[in-house]
Parts: structure tokens; sequence; C-alpha cells
């Protein structure tokens, strides 16, 4: 069965950071001050909702599909993250991965977020051409207990006036890579009838485990 990493795990956590923000605003605002802007509402979420703060799994995953999944390619997250084998899956396989890849999300941080209470955020500032189509933002996720921070990094492309998230790395780790990682195993064993098989089955089943 499919196994989530811990690091994509503090990924998925830092995909809350991407919320509250009406598409018309990012036309006017760079990545990075996208970012930074939302940090707050974010963190208000994380400490103030009652729902969020007993690990209602269900009330992270609305959050999730309601703030965080419209600000990432998902299309190009699913494309990189499958690799090679995308050229050769019909047009149904494609949308299918789509859709679970999206579930797979969505699911894995509803199971982990309870692992990450009391995180503050440093958002550092871009610099880039005025015209630029492409960036990355990076940020420090600082967490309770003094425990090392984690660096995360958000890959970024500018369509349709505004900014979207195709790749997350957190300590240098990329999410999408490690994904191309465990879905060429089951590309390997079954095909990508048997990758999508699987993703379906993790989906409709319990929480994605994690391994170190």
């Amino acid at each position: 069965m499919l196994k989530l990493l811990n690091k994509p795990a503090v990924a998925l956590i830092s995909m809350l950071l991407l919320t509250g923000v009406p598409a018309a605003a990012e036309e006017v605002r760079g990545p990075d001050e996208l970012v930074r802007q939302t940090v707050d509402e974010a963190l208000r979420i994380l400490r103030t909702d009652k729902d969020v703060q007993a690990g209602d799994a269900r009330r992270i995953a609305a959050l999730m599909e309601e703030k965080v999944v419209p600000h990432f390619d998902l299309p190009r997250m699913t494309r990189l993250a499958v690799g090679r084998p995308w050229r050769e899956a019909t047009p149904e396989q494609r949308d299918a991965l789509i859709r679970e890849f999206r579930t797979l999300l969505v699911r894995s941080y509803a199971a982990a977020f309870t692992f990450y209470r009391g995180i503050s955020v440093e958002v550092r500032p871009v610099r880039m051409e005025v015209d630029a189509k492409e960036a990355s933002v990076s940020s420090l996720i600082r967490l309770p207990g003094g425990a090392e921070p984690i660096s995360v990094d958000y890959d970024m492309l500018l369509g349709n006036a505004a900014w979207k998230v195709y790749d997350v790395r957190v300590g240098g780790a990329s999410l999408v890579i490690n994904y191309r990682n465990i879905f060429a195993q089951e590309i390997q064993r079954g095909g990508i009838d048997g990758l999508l098989k699987n993703l379906v089955e993790r989906n409709r089943g319990g929480a994605p485990a994690t391994e170190s």
C-alpha cells in the first residue's frame, strides 16, 4: 500500500498558509506577498476553530477543499508525480489520477494535522523580475518546544493572473519527487491501473500511513 513520508506530511500542514485570499486579489499580489498576507488568517484558523483544535478530520478536509486546493496546480502536480508513465495514460486515466491525487493530499493533511500545533511562520521576500512567471517562495516553520525549525519552499507558476503552487519542498525534499518514487513502485507492479486501484483503496480506507 502507498505510504507517505513524514516530510511530505509537514508540507501538507504548511499548505494551510495559502488560505483566505480571494482570486481577484492574486492579480495584484506577488507570490511572496500572497503567502505572507495569508499567514495571519491561517494561524487564526488553526488557533481559534474549535473543530480544528479537536482534530475533526472532516472539518480539516473541508478547509483544505475550500481554502487550499484552489491555490494548487493539481493537474501539473499529478503529472509530475506520475512521471513518464503519464504519457501513456488515457484521458480518462489522467482525470482519475488527478481526482485521486487530490483526495490523497486532502486526507493526508487531515490525518497529519493533529501532530502539529503551536507553530509560527516566517515568509521570506522573493527577488524576481517584474514580468516573471515562475517563483519560489521560502518560509520557515518554527515548532513549539524548541524543535528545529523546518524550511518549506513553494514552487509557483503564474497563469491566468493567479499564482499557483506546483511543488512544495520541505527541508529541500520535494513533495512531488517523494510521490513519484512511491508511485513508480506501484506502476512497475501494476501499471497505471494498478496505481489507480491502490490510490482508490487508500482514499476509501483508513488514514494514510507514514514512514520515517
